[in-house]
C-alpha cells in the first residue's frame, strides 16, 4: 500500500509539473498586449451597448475619476461588436465580453488572465437577458473595478521592476528600511536624514514621489486624517519650496482629502487622496499617499506621490505614481547592510 501511495504521489507531482510547464509555455507564446493604459474593450452588441447594459457599464467604469482637477473618466470604454471582435482586438490589455442570450446556462461573472495576450485582464459577463446582465454588473461592480485597477497597477510595477533605477534603491532603503521600485528615468532631487524627493520630469510634466518619516507621538491617533494632514504639511513646508520666495507645497484646503484604511500584500496603511497646491502661487494638482508605521512602531512613514501636468489629462500620470507607491517592499536583510 505504501508503494502504491508513493507511486500515486509521484505521478500527481509529475502531472502538476507538466501542467505548470504547459501554462508557462502558453504564457511565453502569447503576444504582448496592445491598447492604451486605462482603456477597456467592451464586446457587446449595439442595442445592448446603447441600452440598459451599456448605461450600467458606463455608470460603473466611465464615471468621473475622483480627485482630478478636471473631469476624466475612470476608464475609457471602447465598444466592439461581437462579429468585429477579431485578433486585432483580442490582444487588448483589458477586455469585457458580454454574453447576453437565453441560451446561457451558467449566468455570472468570470475573471481570467492572459487569454489571448499577456499580461491581459479578461472579464466575462454571462446573462440570459439585459436586465440580469445589468444586475450582475452592479452586483460585481466593486470586484470588476478592483480587478481592472490591479491589472493596470501590476503592469506598471512589472515595468518598474524590470527597468528599475537601481541606484535609488540603497539610498531610500538606508533611510526607511524599504523602498518602492522606481523605473528608469526617476532621479533623486533632494535628500535629508528623514526625507527624499525623487522625480521624473519632462518639459511639461512632473511626476514626483516624496518619502519621509516623523516620530510617533504617544497618546495621539497618528492615523487620524487631521493629524496626517498637519504632519504632512509640516514636512512639505520645510522641504518642498516653490519657485518664488515665501512659497511652498501644501495640501489644499478647498477640498478635503479622503482617507481609506487598506491592506495590500501583507502591509497595513492609510491611503490619502486629494489636491496639492503651492502656497502663494498657482501651481497644483492631484496626489495620493500611503501612511504606515515603521516596523518598530516608533515612526510614521509616508510615501507621497503627486503630479503636475497643466497641459494634459492627469489620470494616467497619477495612476503611474500610485502604482509605484504600491510597489513598496521592506528590504531583505542583505539589503540593509
Amino acid at each position: 500500500m505504501k508503494r502504491i501511495a508513493k507511486y500515486i504521489a509521484v505521478v500527481l507531482a509529475a502531472l502538476a509539473a507538466i501542467s505548470c510547464n504547459e501554462q508557462t509555455k502558453k504564457k511565453v507564446l502569447l503576444p504582448n498586449i496592445s491598447g492604451k493604459a486605462g482603456e477597456v474593450i467592451v464586446v457587446i452588441g449595439k442595442a445592448d451597448w446603447e441600452g440598459l447594459v451599456g448605461n450600467t457599464l458606463r455608470d460603473t467604469l466611465a464615471c468621473e475619476c475622483p480627485y482630478l482637477p478636471q473631469r476624466e473618466p475612470l476608464y475609457t470604454l471602447v465598444n466592439v461588436a461581437p462579429a468585429g471582435f477579431t485578433s486585432l482586438f483580442q490582444v487588448h490589455r483589458n477586455i469585457i465580453v458580454m454574453d447576453i442570450s437565453n441560451t446561457v446556462t451558467e449566468p455570472g461573472v468570470v475573471f481570467k488572465k492572459d487569454v489571448w495576450a499577456a499580461p491581459q485582464c479578461v472579464i466575462y459577463v454571462n446573462a440570459i437577458n439585459a436586465e440580469s446582465a445589468a444586475q450582475l454588473i452592479m452586483d460585481y461592480s466593486a470586484k470588476i473595478k478592483a480587478t481592472l485597477e490591479q491589472a493596470e497597477r501590476d503592469r506598471v510595477i512589472a515595468n518598474a521592476t524590470r527597468y528599475e533605477e537601481l541606484k535609488l534603491r540603497p539610498i531610500v532603503t538606508k533611510l526607511f528600511g524599504g523602498t518602492p521600485h522606481f523605473p528608469s528615468g526617476y532621479q533623486l532631487k533632494k535628500k535629508t536624514d528623514d526625507f527624499v524627493w525623487i522625480t521624473y520630469d519632462t518639459q511639461f510634466t512632473m511626476q514626483g514621489i516624496l518619502m519621509f518619516k516623523y516620530p510617533v507621538v504617544e497618546g495621539e491617533n497618528m492615523m487620524d486624517l487631521d493629524n496626517i494632514i498637519r504632519n504632512t504639511n509640516t514636512v512639505l513646508k520645510d522641504n518642498v519650496p516653490g519657485m518664488f520666495e515665501n512659497t511652498h507645497m501644501t495640501i489644499t484646503d478647498f477640498a478635503r482629502p479622503s482617507l481609506e484604511y487598506m491592506r495590500y500584500k501583507g502591509r497595513d496603511f492609510a491611503q490619502m487622496r486629494g489636491f496639492w497646491e503651492v502656497h502663494n502661487d498657482y501651481m497644483g494638482g492631484p496626489f495620493v499617499s500611503h501612511i504606515f508605521y515603521s516596523p518598530d512602531g516608533k515612526e510614521m512613514i509616508e510615501i507621497f506621490g503627486f503630479v503636475y501636468a497643466p497641459k494634459y489629462d492627469k489620470r494616467h500620470y497619477l495612476r503611474q505614481v500610485e502604482s509605484i507607491i504600491y510597489s513598496f517592499e521592506w528590504a531583505k536583510p542583505e539589503e540593509k547592510k
